[in-house]
């Protein structure tokens, strides 16, 4: 019961902020692949500040698309290479705190990434741990509602839109 109530407190934290107009836009990239079995995949990474599990995500950039940032992101971020749809495959929100400590409400568009390859030298390598594993696992491993949600159903869509 620990776990609802933590999440209960965090939408709770982050409906205040929405209420008072405090938001911010970032875009989000699922990073998928397949193993060797076939099973499907998905990068999760560190946050550089608090370190819990995320998606490679950022901030819109002047001149790029929202699935071109989401791309861009996974490369900066992971290494990895690959082509983000252009359609938007969900989004989640989160209570993002600010370098000056301010707490926003982020909503995180997050677009698919199908994974070409992955490189070994990126602007942000050593800033960051990274996790390949199953969209379940991948979910648990999360914080946010909405992003378990998006993850936790992710297998079965992926094999679909491929």
């Amino acid at each position: 019961m620990q776990r609802i109530g933590d999440h209960l407190s965090k939408l709770a934290e982050l409906a205040l902020l929405m209420k008072d107009g405090e938001h911010i836009q970032q875009f989000a990239a699922i990073c998928h692949r397949k193993s060797a079995e076939g099973a499907i995949e998905i990068l999760l990474i560190t946050t550089r500040e608090t370190r819990r599990w995320s998606l490679p995500k950022g901030w819109a950039i002047k001149g790029l698309k929202p699935h071109e940032v989401a791309q861009r992101e996974a490369w900066e971020e992971a290494g990895v290479l690959g082509k983000a749809k252009k359609k938007p495959f969900g989004r989640f929100t989160y209570v993002k705190t600010l370098k000056s400590g301010r707490k926003v409400a982020s909503f995180v568009q997050v677009h698919l990434v199908g994974v070409e390859r992955v490189e070994d030298a990126f602007p942000e390598r050593g800033q960051r741990e990274f996790a390949w594993r199953s969209p379940l696992e991948a979910a648990t491993l999360v914080q946010e509602p909405e992003l378990k949600h998006l993850l936790a159903g992710l297998d079965t869509r992926v094999r679909k839109a491929a």
